[in-house]
């Protein structure tokens, strides 16, 4: 009787250790998970990247204005054919 209670004692025994190591090392994992990403947001932080979302809108503002330029590159064009065209045409505030 005590040769089949001495291997099932081992075995629980066994069984124990090896659950208390897989939470110690579950444990040390989520520490590690924890020191890493403080490290990797501090050194973000330190290079003063900025968030996707902040770039892309960052971006269709600089899509939009280069856009207005355009046009209004346009427009200063068109009135400028138009003054050349009537040769006599001065600016109407003589202050200008």
């Amino acid at each position: 009787m005590s040769n089949s209670r001495g291997p099932s004692r081992m075995l629980d025994e066994f069984a124990r250790i090896v659950t208390d190591t897989t939470g110690a090392a579950q444990g040390v994992r989520r520490e590690i998970e924890t020191a890493v990403r403080s490290q990797t947001e501090r050194l973000i932080n330190q290079l003063e990247l900025v968030q996707r979302e902040e770039f892309e809108v960052v971006r269709e503002m600089a899509i939009r204005a280069r856009a207005e330029n355009e046009e209004l590159k346009r427009r200063i064009a068109a009135l400028e054919a138009r003054g050349a065209a009537t040769p006599d045409a001065g600016p109407s505030d003589p202050s200008i």
